[in-house]
This record gives C-alpha cells, sequence and structure tokens, in this order.
C-alpha cells in the first residue's frame, strides 16, 4: 500500500515539476515561495502586529504564535522522518540552482504560509478570496520547484492550519 501511494505521489510530483521550464510560470513560483520563507513571514506578521489595531491586531498576534510554536514540530519532523528532497532521489527531477540541503518532510514554507493565513481566515473569512490561493501557490510553488513531495506540502498545510487553528481560539 505505501508502494502505491509513493508511486501515485510521485507521478503527482511529475505532472507538476515537468512545468518546470514555462518562462511565466517559473517567474511566479519562485517569486511567490519566498512567502514561506522566514524573512517574509516574520517580517509580515511582525509589521501587522505594529501596524493593526485591536482584533486586527490579536489576529496578527496568533498568526505569529502559530508561526514560531509550528516549526518546532516541522524541526522535529525533519530530524525524525530523514526524507531526501525529490531533486535527490528523483530522476529527471527539475530544480532551481542552488538547491536546499536539507531534509524534505514536511514542508517549512508552507507550514509558515499556512500558520499565518489560517487566523486572518478565521477572523475575516472574506480575505479567503486573496489569502488562500496566495497560500496554496506557495504550497505548490514547492512542488514544482522540484523541492518537496506532494505528501511534504500536505503536512506542512496541516501543520500550518493546526497551529493557526489553535493560536486563534487562545488568543480571540
Amino acid at each position: 500500500m505505501l508502494r502505491k501511494w509513493y508511486e501515485w505521489e510521485c507521478k503527482l510530483f511529475y505532472n507538476i515539476n515537468r512545468y518546470f521550464d514555462q518562462k511565466w510560470l517559473n517567474a511566479y513560483f519562485r517569486s511567490i515561495t519566498h512567502i514561506g520563507g522566514a524573512t517574509f513571514s516574520i517580517t509580515a506578521v511582525m509589521l501587522a502586529i505594529w501596524l493593526l489595531h485591536d482584533e486586527w491586531r490579536d489576529t496578527a498576534i496568533a498568526s505569529a504564535i502559530a508561526l514560531a510554536l509550528s516549526h518546532i514540530p516541522v524541526a522535529i519532523m525533519k530530524k525524525m522522518y530523514p526524507r531526501k528532497r525529490p531533486y535527490i532521489s528523483l530522476h529527471n527531477t527539475k530544480v532551481t540552482k542552488n538547491p536546499l540541503t536539507d531534509h524534505s518532510f514536511p514542508s517549512g514554507h508552507t507550514t509558515a504560509t499556512f500558520s499565518v493565513v489560517i487566523p486572518f481566515l478565521l477572523y475575516a473569512p472574506p480575505l479567503m478570496i486573496w489569502l488562500l490561493p496566495i497560500a496554496c501557490s506557495v504550497a505548490v510553488s514547492r512542488i514544482y520547484l522540484g523541492l518537496h513531495y506532494p505528501s511534504d506540502v500536505l503536512a506542512g498545510c496541516m501543520l500550518g492550519t493546526l497551529f493557526g487553528v489553535a493560536s486563534f481560539s487562545v488568543i480571540l
């Protein structure tokens, strides 16, 4: 059963990664992936805390807490499940220059993005039109760029969502 799952996952990976040579997709995914990086995500929540007021500020605080706490299990899981990145394990993977060399599971960029976005979606559901496509684009970018398997991204989505919901529930 695990073998079938892995085969399906590799097939999905290749179906996304095969478009790597498309100029406009490259520009989009190489840019949007940085939203899940530490520099952008930490700066964004800190600016939100500083600039927003009342319940919006509390929501930004919930995002910051979710962002910080969600990376504890990410770090632990990367040590416990040292999965090689797809560009190392799979032949014919298209990948960016100077790719990441740490372990693949789970996706930290996806975790970060969902942990920051979910509290805002819970506070103001109409933001879903804008924020959910951004978060999903970051997740897909990790596969597109050859850095993560789909299950890495799914785990990151679930972790970020879990911590986003939990922190929002405690703060607001």
